[in-house]
């Protein structure tokens, strides 16, 4: 090429001899392809899985409405300046504020909007709610509709699968689930509400999965709190909305929705569903493109070692290039293109996979609801910029080996000579100072994150709450960075050590040396990995331990709780309250209880006004030593672990049987004695006194306005609470029993000698074995039977603390995975170019044990740098946060609950497993024509 050559024939020159290197080295060429086709491929998949999460306004109208053109209901009170979102009718409110943020003002909600709409207007009146259902294993609640859902003007909402429509009241539609969970069929009989109806159809609501049971009753009635009216033929425009807002009605318009007009309340910003959308968008696109920063330096660094690879089996043929006029300029251009055409393949291979992915796992998780997956949603302009993001990674990749490949020397490279590399002290001394600067930075951000934790003086959005954060993620990974850029003469220090250790060692480490284009990016890729990995598991871990250590039981892990609560205005009384604990009980046996136990408490009458107290309705409580008391200006903050623990209401009554399965204890012989005679069994050590706790009682009046202790702070100066009703010492049984949902116990013997009037609260059911997933399942289905008019109870199944493992299992998985995949890349490129130096060792005497034993260093060397250089970096984050913790007095992280050990044998373990394998596989057989020529 000469000087008078344009710059477009050097460019089509160039173009043509990368197209041609591509096609020669096709099995570096696959493999960087390959490289670029994964994470393509998966921002590709989660790009169309999220899109297609994202209703447009015509698929939301469909699945809202079916063919009708709005639904109306009553929502507001008329002439009292009621608004709402044009596209979310259930937001809205009054006078420019949201609803909650006022209070409703003065007048009636209208019970139907047909005064409100045209005189003769056609609707259909659909209401929802819940029945009761008898099923094969019981009984269940499950959701149900009510009307004339075949309407043709629903269809798309509500769809006759087979059968006909109900023709009385006691028929009804139920979906195809139902069939099955109730053990009938189309004309057979269903139980609901312990009301016999039949069968007449199967019916798909577009808003329930397949698996989800439901039905449809005829009768708009039975839900009329809950009802709305379709207006299959009116048409609502924006004007006509507002007026129906006039009138305490909201509504849901086709006409609106698919063409919003811009809306804004003052307060919540704007309402605009475009302006909404796009907010999203751009959360979707920042949280992709920190994914595809994180994948895209990885690739970089795996490919960019296939590239210094590929260009250095390409040398001589850019040497002949050279030879006959290409400049340095011409030989980079032509390796740099090579990335462009590969991370282009690469690009649109995974961009077709990801679409062709998503279709298939929406296929295999979609549950059938028209609102998990509204569409097939393909967010071209996202891929396209997930395009240009894979050819922009296959030329970075390139670049560095195009820089080797312009500096070359022609004439060594015809020679297939190759120099020994020398090594300089700037990037040492440059990544060594990035190495100390990035964990300075980590730790003052800690600590500055801690100072800004109580500093009221700082505004809660100023950049000073925010930069320690940032520096605390920050720091780390500059320190990472200081590792790569110090990486050929960390390898180099290594040599130096290792070459004692034998020949094998010698000659694997100075070849990690001399071909640090391809080792520095191979441990650097496998060190991104292990930063993030090491990072997110040692954060699992010290949060998860805090969490168990302020963590609330309720009860012993994996004991059913049932609290019973009054749904009515009045709170329950003990007949009531006895009744429902009965019923829940029964219903813990029937799901597979084999003990049951009820706690038994004071009741209050915090929700009732101070009019409607007993004037001789006492509460007493354990009372906190003065000496336990805190200061009421201390920003220390209190809080209890259960509600059987609340200071102003912490005695619990048990029967002594009872005990195992409320506290999971077993009192001795002598200690059941002491507590049937009297004693009070203490799990919070703050209320002794010598072996006794102080019990005094209040009257509730008392109680609710104030002028008994707080039992929490002391009294501020000049507040004097009022004298007790009674107080007397009770002697204490005190137990090891941390993290219990009871703070005393007494017994009903005891508590009637102090004259405590108390009635049944919680219901407890114990399993002989930890309960199964149909258990738990039944629970909750059975626990909605339990509602009545005048009671009812929240029911679940106590899960205790999150375990670490259940997060840190999949997190090493994944890395380990990660890490073994770069590996094996790293170490195939490292045979791959071994081979003319495997050439010369085995012409000068090199046996195949000696081979296998510079694989295993190899391994070691490359796996081992990068799992040391990420564990080192990864865990600087979680000692930040740490540091940072220290402020908040009661939920401080703490160091020792990082797993050092695991983290230990992680990276040690994993380094000597790559090692053995890349040992175990056999090298293979050298081609004594193909030797390195040394300049």
């Amino acid at each position: 090429m000469s000087g008078a050559t344009s710059r477009g024939a050097r460019w089509r020159v160039a173009a043509r001899l990368a197209s041609r290197q591509v096609r020669r080295t096709w099995v570096s060429s696959l493999l960087i392809v390959s490289l670029v086709v994964l994470p393509i491929a998966g921002l590709s998949g989660a790009a169309v899985l999220v899109s297609s999460t994202m209703a447009t306004p015509a698929e939301r109208a469909k699945v809202e409405l079916g063919a009708a053109q709005a639904w109306v209901k009553p929502a507001g009170v008329p002439d009292a300046d009621f608004w709402q979102s044009p596209t979310e009718p259930e937001w809205s409110g009054y006078g420019g504020q949201a609803e909650g943020s006022v209070p409703q003002p003065p007048g009636e909600i209208p019970t139907d909007p047909l005064a409100a709409l045209p005189a003769g207007t056609r609707t259909i009146e659909v209401s929802s709610g819940q029945v009761r259902m008898a099923t094969v294993a019981g009984a269940t609640m499950v959701d149900a509709w009510a009307g004339a859902v075949t309407d043709p003007a629903l269809e798309g909402r509500f769809t006759l699968v087979s059968g006909r429509a109900p023709e009385n009241d006691r028929e009804v539609l139920v979906t195809a689930a139902t069939l099955e969970r109730a053990g009938t069929r189309v004309g057979g009989q269903i139980s609901l509400d312990e009301a016999e109806y039949t069968v007449s159809g199967v019916i798909d609501i577009a808003v329930a999965a397949d698996a989800q049971s439901a039905v449809v009753l005829s009768d708009p009635e039975l839900f009329a709190g809950n009802t709305k009216w379709y207006l299959p033929d009116l048409a609502l425009s924006w004007a006509d909305v507002q007026k129906l807002n006039e009138a305490g009605i909201v509504a849901f318009s086709r006409e609106v929705v698919l063409d919003p007009p811009p809306f804004q309340v003052e307060g919540w910003g704007t309402m605009d569903p475009a302006q909404r959308d796009l907010q999203l968008w751009f959360s979707i696109t920042g949280m992709m493109a920190a994914a595809a920063a994180a994948a895209g330096y990885m690739v970089v660094m795996l490919a960019g070692a296939a590239f210094a690879v590929s260009a250095r089996r390409q040398q001589r043929a850019l040497a002949i290039a050279a030879s006959v006029g290409a400049d340095a300029r011409d030989l980079g251009r032509v390796v740099r293109l090579q990335g462009t055409v590969l991370g282009a393949v690469g690009g649109l291979i995974g961009v077709a996979l990801g679409i062709g992915g998503a279709a298939s796992l929406m296929g295999v998780i979609g549950n059938g609801s028209a609102t998990m997956f509204w569409g097939f949603h393909v967010p071209w302009w996202l891929l396209g910029c997930v395009l240009v993001f894979a050819v922009i990674v296959g030329t970075v990749s390139a670049l560095a080996p195009a820089r080797e490949v312009a500096r070359s020397d022609a004439l060594r490279a015809l020679r297939g000579a190759r120099r020994p590399q020398k090594l300089t002290a700037a990037r040492p001394l440059w990544g060594s100072l990035m190495i100390v600067v990035g964990i300075g930075i980590t730790i003052v951000s800690g600590l500055s994150a801690a100072a800004m934790t109580f500093n009221d003086g700082v505004a809660y959005d100023s950049a000073l709450r925010w930069l320690p954060i940032a520096g605390i993620i920050g720091g780390p990974i500059l320190a990472q960075l200081g590792f790569v850029l110090s990486g050929r003469w960390l390898l180099w220090l290594t040599s130096r050590t290792l070459s004692r250790l034998g020949l094998a060692a010698r000659i694997a480490t100075r070849d990690a040396v001399a071909n640090g284009a391809r080792t520095v990016p191979a441990f650097a890729s496998i060190g991104a990995t292990v930063f993030v990995g090491v990072f997110a598991v040692s954060m699992v871990a010290v949060t998860t331990a805090q969490s168990a250590r302020t963590y609330s039981y309720s009860a012993p892990v994996g004991t059913a709780i049932g609290t019973l609560y009054s749904t009515g205005p009045e709170p329950l009384t003990v007949a009531q309250a006895n009744e429902a604990a009965r019923a829940t009980a029964e219903m813990f046996a029937e799901v597979g209880a084999s003990e049951s136990a009820v706690a038994w408490r004071q009741s209050t009458s915090d929700s009732n006004p101070e009019a409607e107290i007993p004037g001789d309705q006492l509460r007493a409580v354990a009372l906190t030593p003065e000496r336990h008391l805190l200061d009421p200006e201390s920003p220390q903050g209190f809080s209890w672990q259960s509600e059987l623990q609340d200071p102003r209401n912490n005695l619990t009554v048990l029967d002594a049987d009872d005990l195992p399965t409320v506290m999971g204890l077993t009192l001795t012989a002598s200690q059941r004695a002491a507590y049937e005679g009297g004693a009070a069994v203490v799990a919070v050590p703050d209320l002794l006194t010598d072996g006794t706790i102080e019990v005094a009682a209040w009257t509730e009046r008392q109680w609710q306005d104030g002028t008994a202790p707080s039992n929490v702070f002391r009294p501020w100066p000049g507040q004097e609470p009022d004298p007790a009703q009674w107080s007397k010492t009770v002697d204490a049984l005190t137990v090891d029993a941390p993290h219990q949902p009871v703070a005393v116990a007494l017994s009903p013997q005891t508590a009637e000698k102090l004259g405590i009037q108390s009635q049944a609260a919680v219901v407890y059911g114990a399993f002989s074995a930890p309960p199964t997933t149909d258990q738990r399942d039944r629970l909750m289905a059975l626990g909605e039977t339990l509602r009545t008019d005048i009671a009812a109870a929240s029911v679940w199944i106590e899960p205790g603390p999150v375990e670490a493992a259940v997060w840190i299992v999949p997190l090493l998985i994944v890395m380990a995975v990660l890490v073994v995949g770069a590996s094996a890349v790293a170490l195939g490129l490292a045979r791959f170019e071994r081979r003319p130096d495997d050439a010369t060792l085995s012409a000068v005497g090199g046996t195949t044990a000696l081979r296998r034993r510079i694989a295993f260093w190899q391994g070691l060397v490359i796996v081992g740098f990068g799992m040391v250089a990420g564990a080192a970096a990864g865990v600087l984050p979680p000692i930040g946060f740490i540091l940072q913790s220290q402020a908040q007095v009661g939920r401080e992280l703490l160091i020792a609950d990082v797993p050092w050990v695991l983290l230990l044998v992680l990276v040690a373990g994993l380094s000597l497993v790559v090692a053995a394998v890349n040992w175990l596989v056999p090298p293979r057989r050298p081609d004594l024509t193909r030797r390195t020529a040394i300049a």
